[in-house]
């Protein structure tokens, strides 16, 4: 792969650091199922991390009830 120049007002994967980088965010983050909002908040966590797309981590509280379930394991 190689880079391609973003545009006004966009990141470049190319730019993010290695080892990855985590940050607090305030932009609006939306989860979407079926229609249905499910998650919604401006209290999130980015991981930024070299070629990757940045990965949001919302707290529960952003979670409408019923929306996460406990399951065996761990990641």
């Amino acid at each position: 792969m190689r880079r391609v120049e973003p545009g006004p007002g966009q990141e470049s994967v190319w730019d993010y650091p290695r080892p990855p980088r985590v940050e607090e965010s305030t932009e609006l983050v939306e989860v979407v199922l079926g229609g249905t909002v499910v998650a919604r908040t401006t209290t999130s966590w980015r991981v930024l991390e070299t070629s990757h797309p940045p990965t949001y981590y919302l707290p529960r509280a952003a979670f409408v009830p019923g929306a996460l379930r406990p399951v065996e394991g761990s990641t």
